[in-house]
């Protein structure tokens, strides 16, 4: 995680510095986004929560986004992490809302989607989704670079 550190560093001076606020919810990275954003000195002045999406249930359970909304909507996809991202800013009243899901390794997800596929999406004053495809099967490095494209992802969205 030390990696992820200078980029949250950015990411939290920068919502700082504008008094603005930012929820995640996320799935493959498995709460590494969130865990930088906390590491970072002062994160209670703009972090205000995040969860761990990673099923159905819990999709259910946290964003309540439920059978209906997911008709015609593939998880994994930018899509669905706009979904993630709109729900969990409004539900917790942020100024930003971060939405993660993705193929981690070894093997692909139930989706189609080979190991090393993440897609990220920001939402706030501006909205933007990316797609990451490491190409790797290694679970932890593909956690990692996922939450690494998403603080990337956090920096270019506050500029």
């Amino acid at each position: 995680m030390h990696a992820l550190a200078p980029l949250a560093e950015q990411v939290a001076a920068r919502l700082i510095a504008r008094q603005e606020t930012i929820a995640i919810a996320e799935s493959s990275t498995g709460g590494l986004i969130s865990a930088a954003l906390l590491a970072v000195p002062g994160a209670s002045a703009y972090f205000l929560g995040g969860a761990v999406v990673y099923t159905k249930q819990s999709r259910a359970a946290l964003l309540d986004v439920g059978d209906a909304e997911m008709k015609g909507m593939r998880p994994s996809t930018e899509a669905y992490a706009l979904l993630e991202a709109r729900r969990i800013r409004g539900k917790m009243a942020a100024t930003w809302g971060l939405g993660e899901t993705g193929a981690t390794g070894p093997a692909g997800n139930r989706y189609g989607d080979d190991a090393g596929h993440s897609c990220i999406a920001v939402v706030g004053p501006v909205e933007m989704a990316v797609t990451l495809e490491t190409g790797s099967p290694d679970r932890a490095a593909n956690m990692e670079a996922f939450a690494r494209r998403a603080l990337e992802l956090l920096v270019e969205s506050l500029r």
